[in-house]
């Protein structure tokens, strides 16, 4: 009889452990998953970023143009605050520059150097619109000395284009998977919940209070929750690592801030979507009739 009775409190032992792990498991792939679109996330935005700052504003200088008059530009241009870096190249460096691509001396074959002095102006990716690039084209050409400001144009618009669409498939996925992790937590803690139907009833018959029921469930599986989230963000940690190791260009631990958000973001969400799942989970048998457990 005492055997009996062990193998019993072994084989429930083993049930409520195999439930526990279950819920881990489940929770920590979708928070996993959850911080590695996090990660995508914010790295989107330093890659749109990268790419807006390499489109140039080249201004052409005509050959009368004083050193002082150049200096003064160069400052002007460097105190608006979209302006993210400049280089000045002599027509000089330019010809050099193009003689070693062609390799021919085109300087010996015209007479004369034919380039002009350029200023190559970089903005700030949140400058880097129409609108903007634009207004400081028509502040710089009112200099006497300035032959011609140019950009490409077409590229940004098909820039700005491509981006808009990528940021509103982003939204779509991100809310998409955001309920289908939502779906596999609840369905994950459901299962965990409906395998001690027998003791939620067992106890609200003896006259326990719905509360006092509910209360070490959901605090219970608040620390799966906990517990899960570490997990994951271990094994995100892991991950970020070796893209950084890979992909140095992208600074990931450059930024500081954005990867706190989303290791706190990862661990609030599994602690808070546990809770609640269980609170609703044991709601649902609360209220269920003795026979309905069957």
């Amino acid at each position: 009889m005492n055997v009996s009775k062990k193998n019993q409190e072994k084989f429930q032992n083993r049930r409520v452990l195999n439930s526990y792990f279950s819920v881990i498991i489940s929770i920590t792939f979708v928070l996993f998953l959850l911080g590695i679109l996090g990660l995508f996330v914010l790295n989107y935005r330093s890659i749109t970023s990268h790419f807006k700052e390499q489109i140039a504003m080249n201004v052409y200088l005509k050959n009368n143009a004083k050193e002082i008059e150049i200096t003064q530009l160069q400052k002007k241009i460097l105190l608006n605050p979209a302006t993210k870096k400049l280089n000045y190249i002599s027509k000089e460096e330019a010809a050099k520059s193009y003689v070693s691509e062609i390799g021919e001396d085109f300087i010996n074959f015209l007479g004369y150097n034919p380039l002009l002095d350029v200023i190559d102006v970089f903005f700030n990716a949140s400058y880097v619109n129409n609108q903007t690039l634009s207004s400081t084209k028509i502040d710089i050409e009112s200099f006497d000395f300035v032959d011609e400001v140019v950009y490409d144009k077409p590229l940004l618009e098909l820039l700005e284009v491509n981006i808009r669409k990528i940021t509103f498939g982003l939204l779509f996925f991100t809310l998409f998977f955001v309920i289908i992790a939502l779906l596999l937590i609840n369905s994950s803690i459901r299962l965990s919940i409906f395998s001690k139907r027998f003791i939620i009833k067992t106890m609200q018959l003896v006259g326990a209070k719905k509360s006092f029921i509910r209360k070490p469930f959901i605090l219970n599986n608040m620390l799966l929750g906990f517990i899960s989230s570490l997990i994951s963000l271990g094994a995100l940690s892991y991950l970020i690592f070796e893209i950084d190791r890979q992909f140095p260009e992208l600074k990931i631990f450059n930024q500081t801030n954005e990867l706190v958000i989303i290791y706190l973001i990862v661990m609030m969400f599994g602690i808070i979507i546990s809770g609640l799942s269980t609170f609703f989970a044991t709601q649902r048998y609360l209220n269920l009739k003795t026979n309905t457990n069957y």
